[in-house]
């Protein structure tokens, strides 16, 4: 009988300390910090990036043509372009004569420099992401970084569109220069958070038909379908994209619910809670995908993120499951940006756009830890 009950007595130590374990998992996860090898191609991978985007935007502004146009038997420099929305103009530069010969000259050099320059640092940045992948910078799913660089084409990441959820988490951690617990951060779906407030329109470079979210979708995979939930796209892999906006407040106004106008166009999802992440400041990081390429993301202030998560996670008809993943998340993003986010106190001054209960149910999540002996 004595040994039965120092059986149990042990089994129900090794109960305690596993339940311990795992609080401590939720409550107090560990960061990797990045080593002095990553930290320095890191900085690299973001100036070579942000290079590249100059050369881009400069190699775009030379779009259209110069060519002379003849009318009664005259020659005139007409500049022809087409806008954001497709239109095509012309304008007339002068007629011919040696100083419209030389504007025509100049910008043609000009076009051909600024496409010289394009190659060259859309080469290197083929190089650098040879490097992010060899010291596994990597961290964005592939899937996820080919939409959020096809809505940042289309002009509409930060302009109407911020990423939400789950993959937010990558922007936090590549501005603090840390991973989190991959746990923390798997998911297979993505969350597009969009600001009805605001006229949203695909840019007509992006060559998407009906300028529908679904069809830009489409471009970065075709097998992208309108899920019966009109809100979800899924595709053959069963990756969802969701598209997702504030409750109208008040209820009855009414507010842009679609992006295009294609007949399977995603229509959002309104959800509660979602205006504190559409009025938060914008955050944004140039994280790194899976095979090494850098990209942009815009999502919402880090201590707003927490303050939102902890919220759900508390809420009664939320699956038991999600809420302590919401609890897991909160907790990981309050504590990487009291520790490395310094810049970013969580001072209600600055956080006016959250309830005064939810912020102030938050706030212990960011208290700094007491300093180790």
């Amino acid at each position: 009988m004595r040994a039965v009950a120092i059986d149990r007595s042990a089994a129900y130590c090794v109960l305690q300390q596993i339940r311990v374990k795992r609080r401590v998992t939720v409550e107090l996860t560990d960061f990797v910090e990045l080593n002095n090898d990553q930290r320095r191609e890191k900085v690299n991978s973001d100036q070579r990036f942000i290079a590249l985007k100059e050369a881009q935007r400069k190699a775009k502004s030379f779009r259209g043509s110069l060519v002379w146009h003849t009318v009664n038997g005259i020659d005139h420099l007409m500049r022809s372009y087409y806008d954001a929305a497709g239109v095509r103009h012309q304008k007339a530069e002068g007629r011919r004569s040696p100083a419209s010969e030389a504007v025509k000259a100049d910008w043609e050099a000009a076009r051909a420099s600024a496409q010289e320059t394009l190659s060259a640092r859309q080469e290197q940045m083929e190089r650098q992401s040879a490097v992010n992948r060899a010291l596994r910078l990597g961290r964005v799913p592939l899937i996820a970084a080919r939409i959020v660089r096809a809505i940042d084409n289309a002009g509409l990441l930060g302009e109407g569109i911020r990423i939400a959820g789950t993959n937010a988490i990558y922007a936090y951690e590549a501005a603090a220069g840390v991973f989190v617990d991959p746990g923390i951060t798997s998911t297979q779906d993505i969350d597009l958070l969009m600001d009805s407030r605001q006229s949203l329109r695909i840019m007509s470079g992006a060559n998407v038909e009906d300028g529908a979210l679904i069809n830009l979708l489409r471009k970065v995979d075709r097998s992208f379908e309108r899920s019966s939930a009109t809100f979800r796209a899924v595709n053959r892999d069963g990756y969802l994209v969701d598209l997702i906006k504030p409750l109208a407040n008040p209820a009855w106004k009414p507010s842009r619910e679609t992006i295009g106008k294609a007949d399977d166009e995603l229509v959002a999802a309104e959800i509660a809670g979602l205006a504190w992440l559409e009025n938060a400041p914008a955050f944004e990081a140039i994280v790194i995908d899976e095979k090494g390429g850098p990209l942009r993301l815009v999502v919402p202030d880090p201590r707003i993120f927490a303050a939102h998560k902890f919220w759900v996670s508390k809420r009664a008809d939320r699956e038991a499951i999600k809420r302590r993943r919401d609890l897991a998340q909160a907790q990981v993003v309050a504590r990487l940006t009291t520790q490395y986010l310094e810049h970013l106190p969580y001072e209600a001054s600055d956080l006016r756009v959250l309830p005064r209960a939810v912020f102030d149910e938050a706030h212990h999540l960011f208290a700094r830890p007491a300093s180790r002996p």
